[in-house]
């Protein structure tokens, strides 16, 4: 009962709770980034979500477009502006997410949605991670996030698949917030971003 309709009436209605409570948050954020990105505050991505369904999420745009000479984009690091670096670090990049959540694409709680390239590299029980509607946060960002190995976290979204229910959700949910508080789990060490899904060895 509750992973087939309590579960989507509560992120409709938490969504839409949070996009008014935190619309002052938003608007700043969006006015910050729209004169440190010229004119491009958000940032469109395509990515699969339940049953493989592309869509395309919405987030804050942390990373510039500058190119080097030849007209490659630069780093990560290089392109990671000052405001982009605070709105990383306390995860307000997710918040244009809950629109997402009210379309439907997404849920506050379930696994991560990544890139469409990875859908072929998965093995069958990875694949699992695609039998719900993928989350803001989940059982795998609050068990390491992006520190941990590519196998983990899978092996994290498959439970979570196995296991939802609300007290599951509850934990991820205020475990989340402990988690952006204390900044755990942003990066890989050494990197500003997660490195890429390459396939199972």
């Amino acid at each position: 009962m509750y992973k087939k309709f309590i579960k989507r009436f509560f992120d409709s209605i938490f969504a839409f709770l949070g996009l008014l409570f935190l619309s002052p948050v938003f608007i700043v954020v969006t006015i910050c980034l729209y004169f440190a990105n010229n004119g491009k505050p958000f940032f469109f991505q395509r990515r699969p979500g339940k049953k493989e369904k592309i869509f395309s999420i919405m987030k804050f745009k942390t990373m510039n477009d500058k190119k080097d000479a030849k007209g490659n984009l630069l780093s990560d690091a290089e392109r990671l502006t000052l405001i982009g670096s605070f709105v990383r670090k306390t995860s307000l990049d997710e918040l244009p997410q809950l629109i997402n959540v009210l379309k439907g694409d997404m849920s506050l709680i379930g696994p991560r949605p990544l890139l469409p390239q990875y859908l072929s590299l998965y093995n069958e029980t990875q694949k699992r991670r695609h039998e719900v509607r993928p989350g803001i946060t989940g059982w795998a960002q609050v068990n390491g996030r992006n520190a941990i190995s590519w196998t983990k976290k899978f092996e994290l979204d498959v439970w979570y698949v196995d296991n939802i229910s609300f007290e599951t959700d509850m934990k991820v949910f205020f475990t989340t917030f402990k988690k952006v508080f204390k900044s755990e789990g942003i990066s890989q060490q050494g990197q500003v971003t997660i490195e890429p899904f390459n396939g199972n060895n």
